[in-house]
């Protein structure tokens, strides 16, 4: 239940987003852990190795080819909830305000200090995501995009931030979930998983 009593419920434009979002960032994440196996960004060979379990597509060429096709799915899903949310005016409920620091600062509320902490971690995963895209553009199209790479400075530094936006997705993840709980328990988390 809401704090008003009523039950929570998502739109299933939200419940789609969300859904392709977990499938194309695990994807892209035992992906792309397979592509540092082949070439550790850290310690060049003679990296720490993640074991078999948590990667996926074999080797380089089979790691790359997954890397890349969850990719597209994960950018056009990100592209096509921007445009929904602009649509809908869904940002208006979505996105930090001056009245969430001001609760931050001042409010005796709970909830609503725990309300604001949710809207600001998911305003600053944006140029997170956005960044990881445009790294992993300048990866995947070096030739193609070469002011990508110079924008980073070079070939290394950019598979660095790449790699780093890993653990800021999962910690916004984790933020996110928490916060979730923490403003409308299990029935809020469940609400956006739930196809009925």
């Amino acid at each position: 239940m809401s704090s008003t009593g009523q039950p929570f419920h998502q739109a299933l434009a939200a419940k789609i987003f969300h859904g392709v979002n977990l499938v194309s960032l695990l994807l892209m994440m035992t992906s792309g852990l397979q592509i540092y196996n082949a070439n550790p960004v850290f310690g060049g060979r003679e990296g720490l190795p993640i074991p078999g379990l948590f990667v996926l597509g074999g080797w380089l060429a089979g790691g790359r080819h997954w890397h890349f096709a969850a990719m597209w799915f994960f950018a056009l899903n990100l592209l096509g909830y921007g445009v929904y949310i602009l649509v809908t005016r869904r940002w208006r409920h979505r996105f930090f305000t001056g009245k969430d620091i001001k609760a931050l600062q001042s409010s005796k509320n709970n909830k609503r200090r725990s309300y604001a902490w949710h809207r600001i971690v998911y305003t600053a995963i944006i140029p997170f995501l956005l960044l990881a895209i445009l790294s992993g553009l300048g990866m995947y199209k070096p030739a193609q995009f070469p002011w990508i790479v110079e924008m980073f400075g070079d070939w290394q530094a950019l598979r660095i931030v790449h790699f780093a936006t890993v653990p800021i997705v999962l910690i916004f993840a984790t933020l996110h979930s928490l916060l979730g709980l923490k403003v409308g328990g299990d029935r809020l988390i469940n609400s956006m998983f739930q196809w009925r």
